[in-house]
């Protein structure tokens, strides 16, 4: 049997903590750094309208659905994403769980290169003037890359991370009652800012305005999916680790919807803050037209820097208040960071703790790995944007293979013996056993299909290692699949805790 931690019969406090805590997960980088820039990829001559609907769909046919899929797994099992998995889905599919928790930690690596960024870009916003050219705020970015810095604010990001989850559940809470309120009041303050300047309304309609035969094309799809999983952390096995310390009174499909509507908010206030900003300064005080204002912010530079990194420091020096505006910015940017990279430290020192390992000794060899193995990405952004493509796609998988752990415990029977119980929560219809067994599986597999026949048509397709070639994907997912696949049986013996084992709350 393994060893039992004391951190694991730890509970959040109440529901507004876990709200918090959860919302933390889905609210990162993802929503201000990447989804503005998607928005704009993905928009057509009218607008990215078409976008958000796609968006807004998988919101609640994918993410949604997984998240309370996830959520019932965790806080049913009271245990991390393998031990959740193999207790669900079968001993035989502890690998499964392996690959869900895998695509999230490598995700992590390079994650905490990206916090790193952000914190010292906070800082350097903080103690500098703003640069009022691209010659500047690129002199700003590879002064930054060419030295020791991307290493060292990499190490600062994993350290104050280990920090946070030193003592479990207790301080993940507690940190998450400062940073989620403290983020939500300055996005809310930049917008207002934003959409208070000449001209920004005319990136508020581009948002906006819908161009129909969009929604003809798969890529379209895929990339509202794709950021969709980005946006919210669903699929990844986050919110199934943090469930492991729900209390069963905190409804799951309550908190599912909260915590998914809540989060795409937050994506929708970011891309008003950035489009009305870029729209605004860029017509008014650079004398652009549309298709440039859109080509600065498509063309987003290496590892997507350019128009975070490079351009919004130009653009806010160019307004009124801007200075205090700009650290506001990449304090908020910092503050999304970190309460995702704590969910995602989390996940894997979860795991160790199921297999016996004391927390403290979890994270220490967790945070050493995670550094390690992130420094490929914090010394070469090539690296750094293959992982994030790589494993990107990947969530469709990971996402797939939630559903599959759900449809071998049977959907109907979870929603019955799991989820009705709880006469506090929303009650929830068999619209979701139908989505998790039929639409997650073919919507997954559809899209796959697609852009493997489209990555096929690529030059050098088959070599994995050109940083977005289609068998740079299907090489790391093998590698990490066939180690899974062969320890299999190994992992299913130290991760699936003796049933013996009695969950506190059941005493009470």
């Amino acid at each position: 049997m393994a060893r039992i931690d004391a951190s694991t019969q730890q509970r959040f406090t109440s529901r507004f903590g876990l709200l918090l805590s959860v919302i933390g997960i889905a609210v990162g980088t993802g929503n201000i750094w990447r989804f503005p820039r998607i928005a704009a990829q993905s928009g057509g001559s009218q607008g990215a309208g078409s976008f958000l609907i796609a968006w807004i769909c998988f919101l609640f046919l994918w993410s949604i659905p997984l998240i309370i899929a996830e959520y019932a797994l965790g806080r049913h099992n009271r245990s991390g994403v393998l031990s959740s998995v193999a207790k669900s889905a079968g001993k035989k599919f502890t690998w499964v769980g392996g690959f869900i928790g895998f695509v999230s930690t490598a995700i992590m690596f390079f994650y905490s290169v990206i916090v790193g960024w952000c914190i010292y870009y906070f800082l350097y916003m903080l103690t500098h003037s703003l640069p009022m050219t691209t010659k500047a705020s690129m002199a700003i970015w590879n002064s930054y890359q060419s030295g020791g810095w991307p290493l060292l604010f990499h190490a600062l990001a994993m350290g104050i991370g280990a920090w946070v989850i030193w003592k479990g559940v207790s301080s993940i809470e507690k940190i998450n009652k400062f940073l989620i309120p403290s983020l939500v009041l300055i996005v809310l303050l930049s917008v207002v800012r934003a959409l208070t300047l000449p001209g920004s309304w005319e990136g508020v309609k581009y948002l906006f305005t819908p161009q129909w035969s969009q929604l003809k094309e798969p890529r379209i799809w895929l990339e509202a999916l794709t950021q969709n999983a980005w946006d919210t952390g669903a699929g990844w096995g986050l919110f199934m680790t943090y469930a492991a310390y729900m209390k069963k009174e905190h409804g799951i499909v309550k908190n599912a919807f909260t915590t998914g509507i809540g989060n795409n908010a937050i994506s929708i206030l970011a891309a008003l803050m950035i489009f009305g900003t870029v729209f605004s300064v860029g017509q008014t005080e650079l004398g652009m037209n549309r298709a440039q204002i859109l080509d600065i912010m498509k063309t987003s530079g290496p590892a997507s820097t350019g128009l975070t990194f490079i351009w919004m420091p130009q653009l806010f020096a160019r307004m009124f208040l801007g200075h205090p505006l700009a650290v506001l910015f990449f304090l908020g940017l910092t503050f999304a960071g970190f309460s995702s990279l704590i969910s995602m430290l989390e996940l894997p020192t979860r795991i160790f703790i199921d297999a016996g390992w004391p927390r403290k000794s979890a994270i220490l060899t967790i945070v050493s790995l995670s550094f390690a193995l992130g420094i490929p990405s914090a010394l070469n952004l090539n690296f750094l944007s293959n992982q994030d493509f790589v494993w990107g796609v990947g969530l469709m998988v990971s996402g797939a293979l939630v559903a599959f752990a759900i449809i071998k415990q049977g959907a109907t029977r979870t929603r019955k013996n799991i989820l009705l119980p709880d006469k506090n929560d929303i009650q929830l219809g068999n619209w979701w056993d139908k989505v998790i067994t039929y639409f997650i599986p073919l919507a997954a597999l559809a899209l796959l299909i697609w852009w493997f026949s489209m990555a096929a048509q690529t030059e050098k397709w088959y070599d994995p290692f050109q940083s977005f070639s289609f068998m740079t994907c299907i090489f790391q997912w093998a590698i990490i699949l066939a180690i899974l696949g062969y320890y299999n049986n190994t992992l299913a013996k130290k991760m699936v805790v003796s049933q013996t084992e009695v969950d506190i709350e059941d005493l009470t």
